[in-house]
């Protein structure tokens, strides 16, 4: 499992990726980095015609459940394979 001195390095890194990855990567990026550091998704799901909020959100609720520790080294490797 990645360490969270790794998570934090990855984090830093996927600030300077060679290209800008695609939105569905995007959404990954976010939603592992979001559950690895404060777990399942809480609030409720934005509503109306927000709908970059809403495809987050829901990036998000879809790893409900999965540990921080998985979630973690998730998206420590995908940072890496966009390198």
């Amino acid at each position: 499992m990645a360490t969270p001195e790794e998570f934090e390095a990855a984090a830093s890194r996927s600030k300077e990726l060679p290209s800008k990855p695609s939105n569905t990567v995007l959404l990954q990026l976010y939603s592992l980095y979001k559950q690895a550091s404060e777990g399942d998704v809480t609030g409720d799901r934005p509503g109306g015609f927000d709908f970059k909020a809403i495809a987050k959100y829901d990036a998000w609720a879809s790893l409900s459940g999965k540990s921080q520790e998985e979630a973690r080294q998730e998206y420590v490797d995908l940072v890496n394979s966009l390198f």
